[in-house]
């Protein structure tokens, strides 16, 4: 057997060898977490920007808008144009001469006051079969007065109508009239003022002399004037041209221009109302309409535009048995594209007689049909190439037998 001795120191020695095999063991374990979280801190610190690399302000902020600008929502791309091109139609009306009356020494049985006593108001608006009321705008030559003056003036023809008679126009559709003839001051200036007032009350418009007027159908400004244009002079040139211009500065984007001239029963305008016109669309009218003559006159196209030089009589108070009943409506459908108007032509020529019989003149204009309307369709082009011709059928809508 060993002795204490021996085996104490044995003891020893394994516990001195326990110990230092603990200690290798520690620290090996404390240079491996050292050597970890040396390599942990370079791979974080490997991501950041080094402290020595110099930092541009100016373009550090840039990138962080540039950031910001990718959070947002995408913007729409910027467009050429955002609106599709939008096309209007404007489809204008006119006829001639609505004597709403008669002159007092008229002495037969069926004067137009008689049958309106008899017939009512309604009645002279029968055979327009919707033409005014299914279109944009109507313009008629009002030649008359309103009125229950007495005061006359010294001449021929005097005519007059009870002011209710305005209504007439109210029912056919008619939303203007022109008042520049020489018949609207037959009762002076009383009755030309009773004649406005008369039109106020049934809100229909009117033009001619100092008065202009302006309107606004489907977004688009429709300006109308009207002169008296006996003479070609200076002096009626000024005053067109000035209205032309002062119609534009209130924004029309169509402008109507009637004139009351010519010589009554003529089917061929004279030189002063070609010369006339064609000043006129010159200085910026989209369309001219003429009355006076009492029978139809031709249309002439001019630089683009149509001059309607006699549309004759209509609802015509004035002659109870006239021998030429012959009468058209005249139409133009405007188009505008993004609210400028375009070079497009649309017209309709529409035959009419001012009465419903031809017998007599009941005061009852008719839209015409069958051989009638080829009658005076016929009549209209022949009296047009009597003019410039009739290249204005190429544009003719109605150039049919209905």
């Amino acid at each position: 057997m060993e002795s204490k001795d021996h085996l104490s120191r044995t003891k020893s020695a394994k516990q001195q060898r326990f110990k230092n095999s603990l200690r290798f063991s520690m620290l090996a374990v404390f240079i491996l977490a050292a050597g970890g979280f040396a390599a942990t801190f370079y791979i974080k610190t490997d991501k950041t920007v080094p402290t020595s690399t110099p930092v541009n302000l100016k373009d550090s902020k840039l990138e962080e808008e540039s950031d910001v600008q990718k959070e947002q929502p995408e913007q729409p791309q910027a467009q050429v144009q955002t609106q599709q091109n939008t096309e209007t139609t404007i489809k204008i009306s006119a006829a001639g001469d609505f004597t709403l009356g008669t002159d007092e020494t008229f002495k037969y049985p069926d004067t137009f006051v008689r049958t309106a006593s008899s017939n009512g108001l309604a009645y002279f608006v029968q055979g327009l079969d919707t033409i005014f009321l299914e279109d944009d705008l109507t313009t008629v030559n009002l030649e008359t007065t309103l009125t229950n003056s007495t005061q006359k003036a010294q001449k021929t023809f005097r005519f007059k109508g009870d002011p209710g008679y305005a209504e007439i126009l109210k029912l056919g559709g008619i939303e203007a009239v022109n008042l520049a003839n020489n018949h609207i001051h037959d009762y002076l200036q009383r009755g030309y003022t009773d004649t406005i007032e008369a039109l106020k009350n049934q809100q229909i418009g009117y033009f001619g002399y100092e008065n202009q007027y302006i309107t606004t159908v489907k977004g688009v400004k429709i300006g109308a004037l009207g002169f008296e244009g006996w003479q070609d002079t200076r002096e009626v040139r000024n005053k067109v041209s000035q209205g032309i211009n002062q119609l534009r500065e209130q924004g029309a984007q169509i402008v109507l221009v009637h004139f009351h001239w010519g010589v009554e029963r003529q089917y061929v305008p004279t030189a002063s109302q070609k010369s006339l016109a064609r000043f006129t669309i010159d200085s910026g009218a989209d369309l001219i309409l003429g009355h006076h003559p009492h029978v139809v006159q031709g249309i002439e196209e001019y630089n683009g535009k149509f001059i309607v030089y006699s549309l004759g009589n209509f609802m015509f108070g004035g002659n109870r048995n006239p021998s030429d009943k012959d009468t058209y409506v005249f139409q133009q459908t405007f188009h505008l594209e993004n609210g400028v108007l375009t070079d497009k032509k649309e017209i309709n020529v529409v035959p009419f007689s001012i009465s419903s019989v031809s017998s007599k003149n009941n005061y009852q204009p008719t839209k015409l049909k069958g051989p009638e309307f080829d009658r005076v369709k016929k009549k209209i082009i022949d009296v047009s190439n009597k003019i410039n011709g009739t290249g204005w059928l190429v544009y003719d809508q109605g150039n049919n037998t209905e």
